[in-house]
């Protein structure tokens, strides 16, 4: 039963009680006023208890010192910055000064120079950049109608005419003076460079759409960047000794490794070595991301490109990106544009992604044994490839939404300070790592049951030893035949193709490490007996004089110099997962269009793989 007090509360049976009514009305207003003053109270706690602190006057002192320090530091923060970015840069000048003046001419202190012209460039053009960039679109935007006139037509395009022929009738005299005369064998490369084009242009969404500018300047940059590093001798050097910098750059990584896995790490070394240079490239590149370097040099690249090759602002700067990060990184900086790009523009962005490798597993790959300044020069060489290749295969039926303001539009670092820049870029590296090591731990095991499944049939038919890199080297032996391997590798060669296709280049380069390892090994052999006592047995060579066994053989260097180009890049099926993953979570409104041509822009990849490593084998030049 209710109490008295419910029982004068509810009033009569069957009727409301009014008075109670305006009681409940009242303490509801009563307690909505007192939270309300309650949420006041929080919010001025600190203050009042600021206030009602019984303060002594040395602590008045302090908190009136500190308060009007901060304000100052408010109040005048950009100058007080400025002024300790000035004292920091007259202090390191006067270091380098000192340096320079205390011992020149050895390789630190080239190094030394190097690096200070080249930061002292690159932090001009940031801070030009970002101080003038409004202006000078507001500049191009007025000089449009001037541009746009009937006489500024007539004359670019009668300079890109005098430009192109120049440079075509360049590229042949050097190539019929210096080539087909010294090395007549490399114009097979030429022949696999018309042959790729031939293919692509017949096989195009639209070839009546194509833009040949952008395919003509996208091979040529790629031959007048491999003509610079293998055709002369100081590029040679510069990228060889770039190549040793980065070479020892990655060696610091030791550090961490022994720290974490011991001494004994090399009985581990792919999963403890390789994967742990991944962790710290992709620390440094987010270091570097976060400082806004990368962005300023993937800007001026992306500029450069779309200057030379008619590109959009956002294909350009992907492509540029694609150096640098892998494809599912690169996407994030073109995030605002993917939503409204064209079909075309997103298979050029795909084409990027599959063409080049992130600098993260660059490192890697060196780690291997593998050429480094062929392997720089490669990821550079893909970006324009790309480019050139995706344009070719589908060209642009639609009118893009781009404008030269778009290079403006870069996303910048999320991380609020140098500490968390460095910590993200740790952990994110955590699913890359863990993405290669399950693709190599899956691959190479389906490829052993592939193997295993193949010999079996292969035995009930008499056929001994059919395995699944024996069919690839028969099937695409013409593949490295027009890229100019030499006869003799070219069935080693496809063999690694393949396998980079059909399951990564993780599985290929390391293939490659053992053919290198075996060259230098029978170098130091030959030399070191000065005999030629050594013979092949199957696809081993025997040292006679050792009874040294190198299994799978040897190729020429001409021939890794190619395949080097050729692997370098993401390429394969199982790439397609990763980018489909990526940018559908990026823009999930373009996960159809994405599917219906992700396989068209992986083949497209691998092709402009193709294309750099056909220009290695013309321009090879042993030195």
């Amino acid at each position: 039963m209710p109490g008295p007090v419910e029982m004068i509360r509810a009033g009569p049976i069957g009727q409301e009680n009014p008075g109670f009514e305006k009681e409940k009305e009242t303490e509801f207003t009563n307690n909505s006023k007192a939270d309300l003053n309650d949420v006041n109270v929080d919010v001025d706690t600190s203050k009042k208890e600021e206030d009602d602190f019984d303060y002594n006057c040395y602590q008045r002192a302090i908190l009136s010192l500190q308060k009007g320090v901060v304000a100052f530091y408010e109040k005048h923060e950009t100058a007080i910055w400025t002024f300790i970015g000035i004292v920091l840069a007259l202090a390191y000048f006067a270091y380098f000064g000192y340096a320079m003046y205390y011992r020149f001419g050895d390789e630190g202190s080239w190094r030394l120079l190097i690096v200070t012209i080249f930061g002292v460039v690159l932090y001009t053009i940031v801070k030009v950049s970002n101080a003038y960039e409004d202006e000078l679109d507001t500049w191009w935007e007025n000089t449009s109608d001037a541009r746009n006139s009937r006489g500024s037509a007539l004359f670019m395009k009668s300079l890109r005419w005098f430009l192109t022929i120049g440079v075509i009738i360049a590229i042949v005299a050097y190539i019929i003076v210096d080539i087909a005369i010294d090395h007549p064998g490399n114009l097979i490369s030429v022949a696999g460079l018309v042959l790729y084009l031939l293919i692509f242009y017949v096989t195009s969404v639209n070839p009546a759409k194509v833009k040949w500018h952008t395919v003509f300047w996208g091979i040529a940059l790629q031959y007048i960047f491999a003509l610079l590093i293998l055709r002369t001798q100081w590029g040679y050097e510069t990228f060889k000794w770039l190549g040793d910098r980065v070479m020892e750059f990655i060696e610091h990584v030791m550090n961490g490794v022994i720290f974490v896995f011991g001494d004994k790490f090399y009985e581990h070394y792919f999963a403890m070595k390789v994967l742990s240079i991944i962790v710290f490239f992709f620390t440094f590149i987010n270091i570097m991301y976060y400082l806004g370097v990368m962005q300023a040099i993937i800007k001026v690249l992306g500029r450069f490109l779309a200057f030379c090759m008619g590109t959009t602002p956002a294909e350009s700067i992907n492509a540029a990106a694609n150096i640098f990060v892998s494809m599912t990184e690169s996407p994030l900086m073109i995030r605002p544009f993917l939503a409204t790009m064209t079909r075309s523009e997103l298979h050029a962005v795909m084409t990027g992604g599959f063409a080049t490798i992130a600098g993260s597993v660059l490192g890697a790959f060196i780690s291997f044994g593998v050429p480094a300044n062929h392997l720089l020069s490669a990821s550079v060489m893909s970006a324009p490839a790309a480019l050139a290749i995706s344009k070719l295969s589908y060209p642009e039926t639609e009118t893009s939404k781009a404008s030269k303001k778009d290079f403006s539009k870069m996303e910048k670092s999320p991380e609020s300070n140098l500490i968390e820049a460095a910590s993200n870029g740790a952990t994110a590296s955590i699913k890359i790592c863990g993405a290669v090591a399950v693709n190599v731990i899956a691959f190479l095991s389906l490829l052993q049951f592939l193997n295993a499944t193949l010999t079996w049939m292969g035995d009930r038919v008499g056929v001994e030893d059919l395995t699944f890199q024996l069919i690839c080297s028969y099937v695409l032996f013409p593949v490295s035949y027009f890229m100019g391997v030499e006869v003799d590798d070219c069935r080693k060669v496809a063999e690694l193709i393949g396998i980079k296709v059909f399951t990564n280049e993780f599985i290929a380069y390391g293939d490659l490490k053992i053919l290198i390892a075996n060259r230098i090994a029978l170098n130091n052999y030959t030399e070191f007996y000065n005999t030629t006592d050594w013979y092949w047995e199957k696809d081993n060579v025997v040292l006679n004089i050792t009874g040294q066994v190198l299994e799978q053989g040897f190729i020429a260097e001409k021939s890794e110099i190619i395949t080097t180009y050729a692997l370098c890049g993401f390429a394969n099926f199982g790439s397609i997962g990763i980018i489909l993953g990526g940018l559908g979570a990026l823009v999930p409104t373009r996960k159809s269009d994405l599917a219906q041509f992700v396989l068209r822009a992986m083949i497209c990849g691998n092709v402009a793989c193709f294309l750099t490593a056909c220009i290695a084998g013309l321009l090879y030049k042993p030195f």
